[in-house]
């Protein structure tokens, strides 16, 4: 009897934590260890997907970004500490993760970050996602789309938060570059934007 086993599909969270004015604010604010939160499709992390500033140098505007490793904001700093965890999918749930982010990449001038978000997350007030999010309810919302369970509203989620999701299974904790560098010996990608 022929068995055809089904190739594993897999996306990664990436908690960070830079040294920004912003990103310490964030900290200080919400006393958690990370103040950032990116989703990629693959291991090696070639892209990451968030809402945060779209200049290094700027904390505003800010909205949906490609972020790149060694570039933006995550290459102003040699040491970003981070978790990287890893959330199992259906073949048909990670086509459907695709076709988000490449909505979000397509109609990217709709959206923007949430302030208020920031405020509402702290208190947990439930509000509507649609065009505005912070990074932490644009990485669960995605996750609550494409079938991931969530133990309540994606709005209501902090960095914090999606540690501890069901399905994440914790693969690396440690500094960003080190772990960017051992993935991808002898590649090199072109910079798009930053993270907080």
């Amino acid at each position: 009897m022929n068995i055809v086993s089904e190739k594993k599909r897999f996306i990664y969270i990436v908690m960070t934590r830079t040294g920004t004015g912003p990103a310490k604010a964030i900290r200080l604010f919400s006393r958690m260890p990370y103040s950032h939160v990116s989703i990629s499709g693959d291991a090696s992390l070639h892209q990451l997907y968030s809402f945060c500033r779209n200049y290094s140098y700027f904390p505003l505007p800010s909205s949906f970004n490609i972020e790149l490793i060694g570039e933006g904001t995550f290459g102003k700093f040699a040491d970003i500490p981070c978790e990287i965890y890893e959330i199992p999918l259906t073949d048909e749930q990670y086509t459907h993760f695709q076709c988000m982010i490449d909505h979000f990449i397509a109609c990217r001038k709709l959206y923007s970050y949430s302030l208020m978000g920031l405020l509402r997350v702290k208190l947990q007030i439930e509000s509507e996602l649609r065009y505005k999010f912070v990074c932490s309810q644009f990485v669960a919302y995605v996750l609550k789309e494409c079938g991931v369970q969530l133990d309540k509203p994606p709005c209501l989620y902090s960095p914090d938060d999606l540690r501890y999701l069901p399905d994440a299974k914790l693969i690396y904790r440690g500094e960003l570059n080190h772990y960017y560098h051992e993935q991808n010996q002898s590649l090199s990608y072109m910079p798009m934007v930053s993270a907080v």
